[in-house]
């Protein structure tokens, strides 16, 4: 008999709506894995078993994701529920409203059962907030999950949840999920009506699903695409479902392989042999599957510049007084201050390089339906490997391990991560697939081919 953790999302709605299942009992099926395996992990901060069980017993509505559960990420609000975005300034906060995308996925029938670990306020591509454990990556205990969406990653990951809503503002859906070995979808720019993208200033940050397979990563955004229809999304409805996409014909698609990253003049990246090795394989499968595949010239310029300055500004709004500086991670105070302190004409010139980018590298890869990229540069990091009270060198050491994210989402495109090949330690290495705007049907289809390839995902040993 499958056991429930096991099922697909796409399998678990079936089974609920059947009534094989009844959300009471799916709900804690995940409720006695959290108990049993989540301190090993660390991928919540806290769990609301019992506000889960009494929603999986009462009368849910009866929307795309009745009787699933989900976990929120600590930085959305839920009412009652303690929010502390990963800072310690906000231990005690507990907010009286809940944010958009959680009472969407409320009124879509879904169940939360607590909040997924984040690092501070979500600036880092990894997670180990001193308010809080760590989130650790299942394959490999003594390493970190990635981040910011490293709670979510480990949380699915360990089989703890069927799939995360995240968000993604330079990698913190596609860095956690390659390095613990899921599926990481990071929509469009205006691809969605919750999180899009087009409410900061920066135009980086969108929401989007993990999960364990590339078929769930579509019905999810089909979900998400749909949900809260009083919002507007600037990308055109009509393109799904995307659920179909997963499992259609990649004969005649035009795929770009690329090495280059934007920061390679700036820094030295080293791409770890065995990311190379997942990168050459997916190519090979992605030819004899049909795909028309060469490499892509790319030569970006000025970027280090503009994505520092975007990052430092990022942090430059957050609600902290003094006092409340005093509490926060070194790496964050830093950001915040130097944040604060840029000029004018810094902060503009650091928006009109971004959309100049965005076009350059639009029309760079305008002939191919996707571009093939690693993942990840380097193996998971061991836990306390980022040297965090040394901001400067704290933000070289996430370039060095992920240099291939952050210009996706300045570009503003689709991108997918997903397990394909594994290393010696069992644990199965990523590529990042990167689509056209508004393409994310064409790298749901690769993703869909190489993930048919590789077969069934086995579990972490331990988290079967």
């Amino acid at each position: 008999m499958t056991r429930i953790h096991d099922l697909t999302v796409g399998e678990l709605t079936a089974e609920i709506a059947t009534g094989a299942l009844s959300p009471t009992e799916v709900v804690g099926h995940y409720l006695e894995r959290i108990d049993r395996l989540g301190t090993q992990v660390g991928a919540f901060t806290e769990v609301t078993a019992d506000a889960a069980l009494r929603r999986a017993a009462g009368d849910l509505p009866r929307g795309p994701l009745y009787g699933v559960p989900f976990g929120d990420k600590d930085l959305v609000a839920r009412a009652g529920v303690p929010t502390r975005y990963g800072s310690r300034a906000f231990s005690d906060h507990i907010p009286v409203t809940s944010d958009p995308l959680a009472e969407a996925l409320d009124a879509a029938g879904g169940i939360s059962l607590g909040k997924t670990t984040t690092p501070e306020f979500g600036l880092t591509g990894f997670t180990e907030p001193r308010v809080g454990p760590a989130a650790r990556n299942p394959w490999d205990l003594a390493t970190g999950a990635g981040g910011s969406s490293g709670g979510a990653a480990a949380a699915v990951s360990a089989g703890l949840l069927p799939w995360a809503p995240a968000s993604d503002g330079g990698g913190s859906i596609r860095i956690p999920s390659a390095t613990c070995a899921v599926v990481g979808l990071k929509p469009s720019r205006g691809r969605l009506p919750i999180g899009a993208g087009l409410d900061s200033y920066d135009a980086l940050a969108v929401n989007g699903p993990i999960t364990r397979t590339v078929g769930d990563a579509a019905l999810l955004l089909d979900v998400l695409a749909a949900i809260a229809p009083s919002h507007r999304s600037v990308v055109a409805p009509g393109t799904g479902p995307f659920a179909d996409a997963a499992r259609a014909e990649i004969t005649g698609l035009r795929l770009g392989m690329t090495l280059t990253t934007p920061w390679d003049h700036a820094m030295h990246i080293v791409l770890d042999p065995h990311a190379r090795a997942a990168y050459d394989h997916a190519a090979t499968v992605l030819a004899a599957a049909g795909a028309d595949v060469e490499s892509a010239d790319w030569q970006p310029t000025g970027y280090p510049e503009l994505f520092g300055t975007l990052w430092r500004a990022s942090a430059a709004t957050l609600p902290l007084d003094e006092d409340a500086l005093a509490r926060v991670e070194p790496i964050t105070a830093w950001l915040v201050r130097e944040g604060r302190d840029l000029d004018a004409r810094r902060l503009v010139s650091a928006y009109a390089a971004a959309r100049l980018f965005e076009r350059r590298t639009i029309e760079t890869f305008a002939r191919y339906d996707a571009v093939l990229t690693p993942a990840l540069a380097l193996d998971p990091r061991p836990l306390g490997w980022y040297r965090t009270e040394d901001a400067e060198r704290t933000f070289a050491q996430q370039v060095e391990y992920a240099p291939h994210t952050s210009w996706v989402n300045v570009a503003g495109l689709p991108a997918i991560t997903v397990p394909i090949l594994a290393g010696p330690s069992g644990r199965p290495w990523s590529v990042q697939l990167v689509g056209r705007p508004g393409g994310e049907r064409a790298i749901l289809a690769l993703a869909g081919r190489l993930e048919a390839e590789r077969g069934a995902l086995p579990r972490p040993p331990g988290f079967e």
